[in-house]
Parts: C-alpha cells; sequence; structure tokens
C-alpha cells in the first residue's frame, strides 16, 4: 500500500501510503471532527442535554484503527466515543439523533452520548462507568476464541481508566489464556482535570503490560500513520495466537473533559503545542504537499463532510422523541433456560 515518492520536483519525501488510504484517514478525521464541532454547537443550543464528551484532536486514533480491522472485528471503549463509533461504520445521522435524545438514535435515543452500541457494527459501547469495558473486552475476546474465530476485540480505555483493578484482573486472564485482544489506552495526559503525573508513578502507562509479559509499546496518536503501523503489529501478533497485545496512544483532547469543563488546569501552551500537530491538518498538507491529492479533491471531501453533517443535524432535528411506552422496552431479554426452575 505505498505510492510513488513526490513527484512535483524539489526535495524528495519518503514513499508514502496509497491515496487511498491517505484520504480514507483525512475524510475520516474530518468527519469525526466536524460531527464533534457540530454536536459542540448544538449543545450550546441546548438541544444536546447531559453529558457530552466530545473526541476532537483524539481523531488519528479511530482513522488508524479502523484501517487495519475487519468489520468481524469487535471493540468496546469508554464514554469519549462519538468519534470510536463513527469510525467503526454507525452512520452520522443515527448518532447525532442519539445526542439528540431522539428515537432514530443508535440506541433509540436512551443512551445519550456515553452508551451508543451496535451489535451490527460489533461496537459494543460506550460505557459510562470508569474502567468497566476493559473486563467487557476481555470477556468478548474470550468468546471470539471459544467460538474458535480470528476475529480480535479492541478494548479502548482513557489514561484515568489505567488506574483500575479490573485493568490487572483482565490482563491477567487474557494473557494466561492467550486472549485476542489488543488493549488500547488512549493517553490523553487528563483522567478529567487531574495528570497522570498527579496519579501515577508509572508516566508511561505502556509498562503495565510489561508486569504480564504482555508485548506493550507507545504509539504517537496524533498520526494515522503511526496508529495504523503499530494496530497493523498488534493485529498480526493477535490473529497469530500469541494472545494480547497493549497499545498506549498518546494523545490529546483539545477541549475540557466534557464540555461544562474550561479545562483551566491546561497550560495554554501545551494547548497550542499539540494543535500545532492537529492531526487532520497535519494529514491534509502532508496530502497536498506529496501531492496526493489535488487541492480541489480535497475540497469536494470538505464539501462532502459538510453537506453529511448538515443533514444529520436535520435528520435529528425532525425525528420525534421517543415515546412514553417505551421507557421500559430493551432493558431485559425474556428468555427461557431449562436449568430455571419455579
Amino acid at each position: 500500500m505505498v505510492a510513488d515518492k513526490n513527484k512535483g520536483g524539489g526535495k524528495k519525501e519518503k514513499a508514502v501510503y496509497s491515496k487511498e488510504l491517505h484520504l480514507h484517514w483525512y475524510e475520516m478525521m474530518l468527519r469525526i471532527r466536524r460531527f464533534e464541532e457540530r454536536a459542540l454547537v448544538a449543545y450550546g443550543q441546548q438541544k444536546i442535554r447531559g453529558f457530552c464528551h466530545v473526541y476532537i484532536g483524539q481523531d488519528a486514533v479511530a482513522a488508524g484503527n479502523e484501517s487495519v480491522l475487519r468489520r468481524e472485528d469487535c471493540i468496546v471503549t469508554a464514554y469519549r466515543q462519538h468519534g470510536t463509533a463513527i469510525g467503526r461504520g454507525l452512520s452520522t445521522k443515527a448518532c447525532m439523533a442519539e445526542l439528540f435524545g431522539k428515537s432514530t438514535g443508535v440506541v433509540k435515543g436512551k443512551g445519550g452520548s456515553m452508551h451508543f452500541f451496535s451489535s451490527e457494527h460489533k461496537y459494543f459501547g460506550g460505557n459510562g462507568i470508569v474502567g468497566a469495558q476493559i473486563p467487557i473486552g476481555t470477556g468478548i475476546a474470550f468468546a471470539e476464541k471459544y467460538r474458535g474465530t480470528d476475529n480480535l476485540c479492541v478494548t479502548m480505555f482513557g489514561d484515568g481508566a489505567a488506574r483500575q483493578g479490573a485493568l490487572h484482573e483482565s490482563f491477567n486472564m487474557a494473557m494466561t489464556w492467550k486472549l485476542p485482544v489488543i488493549y488500547i489506552c488512549e493517553n490523553n495526559g487528563y483522567a478529567m482535570g487531574t495528570s497522570v503525573a498527579r496519579t501515577s508513578n508509572v508516566l508511561h502507562l505502556h509498562k503495565l503490560g510489561l508486569a504480564y509479559d504482555m508485548p506493550s509499546m507507545q504509539v504517537d496518536g496524533m498520526s494515522p500513520e503511526k496508529v495504523y503501523e503499530a494496530m497493523m503489529k498488534a493485529a498480526e501478533h493477535v490473529r497469530s495466537g500469541k494472545g494480547p497485545f497493549y497499545l498506549e496512544i498518546n494523545t490529546y483532547r483539545y477541549k475540557g473533559h466534557s464540555v461544562s469543563d474550561p479545562a483551566k488546569y491546561r497550560p495554554k501552551e501545551e494547548v497550542e503545542s499539540y494543535k500545532e500537530r492537529d492531526p487532520v491538518k497535519m494529514e491534509e498538507a502532508r496530502i497536498l504537499k506529496n501531492h496526493i491529492a489535488t487541492k480541489e479533491e480535497i475540497e469536494a471531501i470538505k464539501d462532502m463532510i459538510k453537506q453529511e453533517i448538515d443533514e444529520a443535524e436535520a435528520f435529528a432535528e425532525a425525528s420525534p422523541y421517543p415515546d412514553a411506552s417505551e421507557l421500559f422496552t430493551d432493558n431485559y431479554i425474556q428468555a427461557d433456560y431449562p436449568f430455571i426452575r419455579d
């Protein structure tokens, strides 16, 4: 998947990945970015209520991941999850409708910002409890191994969730049973408003995996290329039956922990230094500099994404709220088990 070197004359660039892959990364990151920006505006207009955690700045993680994964693979993640869900293929219309609390949302308007779910897309949340998805993802990986597939489960969590005891229990079981799971810590530097340095003696969180002899590495999460390369290595390892792989993907959120967080605990210089490495802008610049695509092609993608997000918001606005009769549906499944007796 490598393209020719710079054909535009001047200083030659290192060989790059294919045009299709670069445009895939750019389009996905731009879709996530524009969706999240629109969600922030809608929240300010009180069209969205409750908690809302946007993915702005972490866009390259979803893009790099999905360019490696198969549709049969599973993903489970935390509550900052709109971008992960969109990357998995959930429609922006259904995602926006969910934020608006409408019946056409991905979980019928009942989950909101933190609890997207789609069995069709092998997307198992969106989980509001910090770290709860880590044993869930480990269990999903166990199920895939039990069934004899070569599918894997990507289990994502933040740097704050790395403090949970469930992580260590899951790591131990996953390595003991050689489960097909890729653990990903999206380390954006802050658990809510508390920096990693204030909560952990271990600042390089990939080292946590070493206690279990789990292959572990750090990744530049501001680059879809670097995420792609790390995921390729991890996926090959896991699919070969060797067990888990752990990636600490260092990324950054440009906004606060949630929409109500002014993020005054972060130095402005720090935020600006990360914005200089903005993955969307950097990828666009790389594409144009290396003549991977023309400016007209880039503008066409921008226009297409804008129209898509406009339509997503209009769809959410026009959709009905859930009927009151739906209050108690989708909570339990009626099933007959032979081992249950009255």
